[in-house]
Order: structure tokens, then C-alpha cells, then sequence
């Protein structure tokens, strides 16, 4: 049986949480859900440039499991970019700070 999920910290709340590619109509696109915990690490990671280290440390979390955290969130965002999907940004297990 695996351990239960820790809460994760997050410190940000985005303004919108949709974003989908102009021109095309939204029920012709797929959808990705990106996670706020995800978002939180590729703000950490990508925007503030933080170490995983030291995101994880803020974050509340292991080293590692930040590490699946944001390549988990690189790859979904990537999948909207490439293939033309909706991003939607909702849930995860998470603490608001």
C-alpha cells in the first residue's frame, strides 16, 4: 500500500485558470489538466529559478518528489504546446499559504 500524499505548499494562485489555442474552438480541442501543485513548481523551478533543493524545501516536500512534480508538469506542457490542447489548471493535493 503506498504512503499517503503530503499536502504541498503553494504560495501562488494564477489569474485564469484556462488557456487553449486562438482560432480554434474549445470543442474541438483536448484537454490537459495541469494540477496547482504543478503549477507551483514550475513557478518555483522555471519563473524563480530555484534549485529543486531549495523548491522542495518551500514546497514542503522531498527533493524527489518535486523532481516527479515538475517533470510531470514540463511533459504536460509540452503535450498543450506541440499538439494544440486546452490547459486547464484545478486540483491537487495542496495547503494554501
Amino acid at each position: 500500500m503506498p504512503r499517503p500524499c503530503r499536502c504541498r505548499r503553494i504560495r501562488c494562485k494564477p489569474d485564469t485558470n484556462y488557456f487553449k489555442p486562438r482560432g480554434i474552438p474549445l470543442d474541438g480541442l483536448d484537454e490537459v489538466n495541469l494540477t496547482l501543485d504543478e503549477l507551483e513548481a514550475v513557478r518555483l523551478a522555471d519563473w524563480e529559478g530555484l534549485y529543486q533543493e531549495d523548491a522542495a524545501k518551500k514546497m514542503d516536500i522531498s527533493r524527489q518528489t518535486f523532481g516527479n512534480i515538475i517533470n510531470s508538469a514540463h511533459k504536460k506542457i509540452a503535450d498543450v504546446l506541440l499538439h494544440a490542447k486546452a490547459l486547464k489548471i484545478e486540483g491537487g493535493i495542496i495547503k494554501r499559504v
